[in-house]
């Protein structure tokens, strides 16, 4: 089994294949934070011409390999406050049309616990929730009050005939405490191993956590977040993703040896959309995990890549901010190239020297993938 998993990952670096013949296989993407800044909700503003707000050109571009995965993750960190008076930072609240966009560019499950969920106390939380069940959006990590966290606790998705286990939960929530009940999954050792084992009961076969962690603005992860993701690895856990710090932080498949198997910890992942202005909050990254199934039968996890993006503003026009993958530059505007580079240089540099068995993705749907030298 080991020799099999070695000359899959081998084959599959090599090449940039997704797969290999027709094994089962499920491809799973993850992105870091959809922020909604007031300039974001200005500029949606005035696109609708005054009847909402227009977020249809954001994600046009990346939407094309976000739905080509099997199941797509992000987080999203504003509630869903239900107007009329939406805000950005510090404490946000965004339309509804906002995590209409997101859906139909491919996302299928959202992230909600996170230091903003409660932005706009229990009231707007709550209202996220009615929301994303309303649009036909999978959510994990805040819930109406304990009893329900406890019945929609374990979260297990049936893809491409792999159960796989969602949990997500995060540091803390800006000081906010729930004043009426509601319930947020808080980073907790002893609860996050009963769900952990709660959720294996359950019948799932690859478990992956998403955490809310890390210091932000930071570019490598900390010693906490590394035991965490010890701990995490100890209970079983398959995948690790990460978000927060707003920048983005290595990735590493890492040995669980007791249990025999690769884990992949994904630090952070950085902004997904976002006004930030900084170079290394301009972008995010993307990373892709493969699940397959051995000759057994078991499932397990395959290897991992990794690409880029730059969240681009607007350039005048009709134009509205828009998440533009590195694969296609050439739709950056003129203006805002050198922030691009500063980003994509110093993510690279990251990545590059800290980066442990997850490459840069091989295989482009674009004829012209990025090159970038001499990285900073």
């Amino acid at each position: 089994m080991i020799i099999h998993s070695l000359l899959f990952s081998l084959i599959s670096f090599i090449t940039g294949a997704d797969s290999i013949g027709s094994a089962p296989q499920a491809e799973l993407l993850f992105v870091g934070d959809a922020m909604q800044h007031q300039a974001q909700l200005d500029r949606a503003s005035q696109l609708a011409n005054g009847s909402g707000y227009d977020y249809s050109d954001c994600f046009t571009l990346i939407a094309p390999t976000v739905t080509s995965a099997d199941y797509a993750v992000c987080n999203l960190e504003v509630p869903l406050g239900g107007g009329p008076d939406y805000t950005g930072y510090p404490c946000f609240s965004a339309p509804d049309s906002y995590a209409i966009a997101l859906r139909d560019a491919g996302f299928d499950l959202m992230l909600t616990a996170n230091n903003h969920c409660l932005d706009r106390r229990d009231k707007a939380a709550r209202r996220t929730l009615t929301a994303l069940d309303s649009l036909g959006i999978d959510h994990i990590g805040t819930y109406h009050d304990e009893a329900q966290r406890d019945s929609l606790v374990p979260f297990i998705k049936d893809i491409n005939g792999f159960k796989i286990g969602f949990l997500n939960y995060t540091y803390g929530t800006n000081g906010i405490p729930p004043r009426e009940g509601v319930e947020v999954s808080m980073i907790d050792r002893d609860k996050m191993a009963h769900e952990i084992k709660l959720t294996r009961e359950a019948g799932a076969e690859i478990v992956v956590v998403a955490m809310h962690w890390g210091i932000e603005y930071v570019l490598l992860e900390n010693g906490v977040q590394r035991d965490l993701a010890d701990f995490l690895v100890d209970q079983g856990v398959d995948l690790i993703i990460g978000g927060h710090p707003h920048v983005i932080q290595p990735m590493k498949v890492v040995r669980n040896e007791k249990e025999n198997k690769d884990v992949l910890v994904v630090y952070s992942l950085g902004n997904f959309i976002s006004n930030m202005k900084t170079a290394d909050t301009r972008g995010g990254a993307l990373v892709r995990a493969f699940i397959v199934r051995d000759p057994d039968g078991k499932a397990r996890f395959s290897h991992a890549d990794y690409d880029t993006f730059f969240s681009a503003k607007p350039a005048g026009g009709k134009s509205n901010f828009k998440v533009i993958p590195s694969w296609i530059p050439e739709e950056i505007p003129a203006q805002q190239k050198a922030h691009w580079l500063l980003f994509e240089r110093g993510a690279q540099k990251i990545f590059d020297t800290h980066n442990v068995n997850v490459p840069r993705r091989q295989k482009y749907p674009h004829p012209n993938p990025i090159t970038i030298s001499n990285p900073l």
